[in-house]
């Protein structure tokens, strides 16, 4: 073999070194620019808290939430009526500490036991605790309504507590019943009206 022959095939081999060195070294760029970084979000979520509660004196309030309920206290005795009597009795519900929400209270149509003919109603929000003749206010049920009368869409609304580990602001309820000229001696009857809160939000 001649001396140009062997030169010519050692340059084949550093070439074809060569190109295998270069090509190693694409390689290895290629594998070190291949960085990596992640970034993780967690989301935690839990319900709030909704409770409604009620008073007959405007100052402790507690839960009624089975019927019959609060006993509301009439002035005068509603178990010795007389025609044309009215009685009176107050009433004040809230939302307690930790509510979350506010919440739009619907008034239900009273269940009635026993006898409540010639027995009607009016039920009025005033802007203070107490109920009476002279008591005024928003009129939510107009007065002569029967006692068991169908009621609908008769609401009002309840804020929660700012900042929420304070109860809400009450409102204040105002019953008046009255007794009609038909009213039968000895008759007796119970009416239970249903608050029904539901959260605004």
């Amino acid at each position: 073999m001649s001396i140009d022959s062997v030169s010519a095939s050692k340059r084949g081999k550093v070439r074809a070194l060569l190109a295998g060195g270069l090509v190693l070294g694409v390689g290895a760029a290629a594998v070190l620019a291949a960085w990596n970084d992640s970034e993780f979000a967690t989301g935690t979520f839990t319900a709030g808290t909704f409770n409604l509660q009620g008073s007959t004196d405007g100052t402790s309030y507690s839960e009624h939430s089975a019927s019959p309920g609060a006993a509301l206290p009439f002035t005068l005795n509603p178990s010795n009526l007389a025609q044309g009597d009215t009685v009176y009795a107050p009433f004040a519900v809230r939302l307690a500490a930790n509510t979350s929400t506010g919440s739009t209270v619907t008034v239900h149509t009273a269940a009635a036991t026993g006898s409540v003919a010639n027995l009607s109603f009016e039920l009025v929000e005033p802007t203070s605790f107490g109920c009476s003749s002279a008591t005024t206010g928003t009129q939510l049920v107009p007065a002569g309504t029967a006692l068991d009368g169908t009621l609908s869409g008769v609401t009002f609304t309840l804020n929660a507590g700012s900042p929420p580990s304070d109860p809400g602001d009450a409102v204040f309820l105002c019953f008046k019943v009255t007794a009609a000229t038909g009213l039968v001696q000895g008759q007796s009857g119970t009416a239970t009206w249903q608050f029904a809160a539901a959260s605004t939000s």
